[in-house]
C-alpha cells in the first residue's frame, strides 16, 4: 500500500504558502503513514514549518504526538470515509471563498461551461458553513465522500485529497483557477454552458479516468 511520508509536509507547506492559498498560521496538512496520520500543528506559519513540528495521530483521531491542528477532525473524516485517501490539504484559496460569500446560494460550482474541469476534477460541491475547529467541520463532508476530492467549505476554504500529496495540493491549485475563471466570466455577462450532449460526453471521459484530479 502507498503511503504518504510526512516530511513532504513542510515542502507543500511553503509551496502553497507562496502561492497564496494559506497564510499565516492557516490552514492545514496531512498524510496518512501506515496506521498513522501526521499533520500540520495548531497555529504555527506555514512559511516556517519543520518536520520536528509535525503531530501525528491515530486513524481514530487520538493525539499520539505533538499539537495538532484543531481541525484534525476534518482530515479524519477523510480517511475514515474515503480509503484511497493518503493525503489532505485543507487551504484558504481566496477567489473560492469569495465565490463562496458572494453566490452563498450555489451548492457546487458551475462548471458545466469547462470542459478541462469536467474532466480532470469533475463535480466541485460547496459544503455548507461549520464553525472551524468543530467536529461539525468533518460531518458536513459526509455527503460528499469518497466521490468529490475537492471540496469548497463555505466561507471559510477549500479541502481537497488525494492518493499523493501532489494529487490534493494540485486539487487546491485548480480550484483557485477555476474560481479566477468563474469571477472573470461573471464580470463579463456570465458563462455559457457547453451543449448537453457535449457535455455528457466529457462525463463519459471522466468516468474512464475515474476521481482522481489530473
Amino acid at each position: 500500500m502507498d503511503y504518504q511520508a510526512p516530511d513532504k509536509i513542510p515542502d507543500a507547506a511553503r509551496h502553497l504558502y507562496q502561492r497564496g492559498l494559506i497564510v499565516a498560521g492557516d490552514g492545514n496538512i496531512s498524510v496518512r503513514s501506515s496506521e498513522q496520520v501526521w499533520i500540520t500543528p495548531r497555529g504555527v506559519s506555514k512559511a516556517d514549518l519543520s518536520t520536528a513540528d509535525l503531530a501525528c495521530l491515530s486513524l481514530d483521531g487520538e493525539t499520539i504526538r505533538g499539537n495538532p491542528s484543531s481541525e484534525r477532525l476534518m482530515h479524519i473524516k477523510v480517511y475514515q470515509t474515503a480509503p484511497e485517501a493518503r493525503a489532505v490539504v485543507h487551504a484558504h484559496p481566496p477567489h473560492a471563498i469569495a465565490l463562496s460569500l458572494a453566490r452563498y446560494h450555489w451548492q457546487e460550482l458551475p462548471i458545466d461551461a469547462l470542459p478541462e474541469v469536467i474532466i480532470a476534477a469533475g463535480r466541485i460541491p460547496i459544503a455548507p458553513y461549520a464553525r472551524p475547529g468543530t467536529a461539525a467541520m468533518g460531518e458536513v463532508l459526509s455527503a460528499y465522500l469518497p466521490e468529490c476530492r475537492i471540496i469548497i467549505l463555505a466561507r471559510h476554504g477549500a479541502l481537497c485529497w488525494g492518493e499523493t500529496l501532489a494529487e490534493a495540493i494540485h486539487g487546491v491549485e485548480r480550484l483557485e483557477q477555476i474560481c479566477q475563471i468563474l469571477k472573470l466570466s461573471e464580470e463579463l455577462g456570465g458563462a455559457h454552458p457547453l451543449p448537453r450532449q457535449e457535455i455528457i460526453q466529457l462525463k463519459k471521459i471522466r468516468q474512464q479516468i475515474g476521481n482522481r484530479i489530473i
